[in-house]
């Protein structure tokens, strides 16, 4: 009778969420400033240059990164699966932001973003083989629907989408895929490794194109762009992965994804005191609306969850527990 109750102490699979949750807050806080980032940079830089540039910065970072942990080399399997992550989010989204920002501002960019949450999420869905029911789809449409509708009457010309709306819409549908793929990957690479590897996968690519831009528009000595750029290479592309990814691997993707609800109002705030600019009421209504119909995805796909059996559960890939010596590095 002398013994504690075990009732209320943390279980493993308890303290593993609760990390993944603060891993993934930190992971949301370094995001939230990239689109003020991407628009001060691409003001004075080649957009294509900011684009690939950072990656080819991040990419020497993950490199010396893996070799001082001595990483083994992904499995043919998981290169394909890297692949994907790399289109999503080292190549698409930057290229897509840094291109539509050159005219739009973060402010205005930041609500599109908001639809990221439920592309994640049915990204995750897709990749897992659940089948949610109805609501969960119709406030994915709903969520999708509210963007397109902002994006219709917020200046543009005549009412039609502009290219760097397109270019938006583009960058979250990438951005959610590698999301949703380097969440599940990162449970057997770990979350450093899983952005690791992608970054250097993409160097064949990157390299080049950052090569080009720098010889056809040649970077100025601007500070502001430059610093700009140096917290989107450090941070947005390298170091915010690995918060967020291990957040994602450890707390899964649909429940640690919900912390997205948070980056745009963040980018928001941002880009109004950094950037001093406008935050319109049709900006925030759109948000709210977006952010109810994401909040409406995740309790829809959680409560579909629940209803499984456990052997069901364990094997979706963003419910599984990772072991603990996921970011570890082998012996040597």
């Amino acid at each position: 009778m002398r013994e504690k109750s075990s009732a209320t102490a943390p279980t493993p699979v308890t303290a593993t969420r609760v990390a993944g949750l603060g891993l993934g807050a930190l992971g949301v806080l370094a995001f939230s400033m990239s689109l003020p980032a991407t628009r001060v940079a691409v003001q004075e830089l080649d957009p294509w240059f900011v684009a690939f540039g950072r990656a080819v910065g991040a990419a020497l970072l993950a490199w010396a990164y893996l070799r001082l942990t001595g990483a083994p080399r992904p499995t043919r399997d998981q290169w394909r699966r890297l692949a994907v992550v790399a289109l999503g989010v080292v190549v698409g989204f930057p290229l897509f932001t840094s291109l539509a920002l050159t005219t739009r501002t973060s402010a205005h960019s930041a609500v599109v973003i908001t639809v990221l949450p439920a592309l994640t999420a049915v990204s995750a869905v897709l990749r897992a083989g659940e089948r949610p029911p109805l609501p969960f789809w119709v406030a994915s449409a709903g969520g999708l629907t509210a963007v397109l509708a902002f994006l219709a009457t917020s200046g543009t010309v005549r009412g039609e989408l502009s290219a760097a709306d397109l270019f938006l819409l583009a960058a979250v549908v990438l951005c959610g895929l590698g999301y949703a793929e380097g969440g599940a990957l990162a449970r057997e690479l770990g979350g450093a490794r899983t952005i690791c590897w992608a970054l250097l996968l993409s160097v064949p690519v990157t390299l080049p194109i950052t090569l080009v831009a720098a010889r056809a528009h040649p970077p100025g000595p601007d500070a502001a762009a430059w610093t700009a750029f140096g917290y989107l290479t450090v941070i947005s592309m390298f170091l915010g992965f690995f918060a967020w990814y291990a957040g994602l691997a450890r707390g899964g993707v649909a429940r640690v994804g919900q912390l997205q609800l948070a980056q745009p109002v963040l980018t928001l705030i941002w880009s109004a005191l950094l950037l001093g600019e406008t935050v319109t009421p049709a900006s925030i209504g759109a948000a709210v609306v977006v952010l109810a119909c994401v909040v409406l995805i995740q309790r829809t796909r959680a409560s579909a969850a629940d209803r499984r059996t456990p052997d069901e559960v364990h094997r979706l890939p963003d419910q599984q527990v990772p072991r603990p010596d996921t970011e570890k590095a082998p012996n040597r």
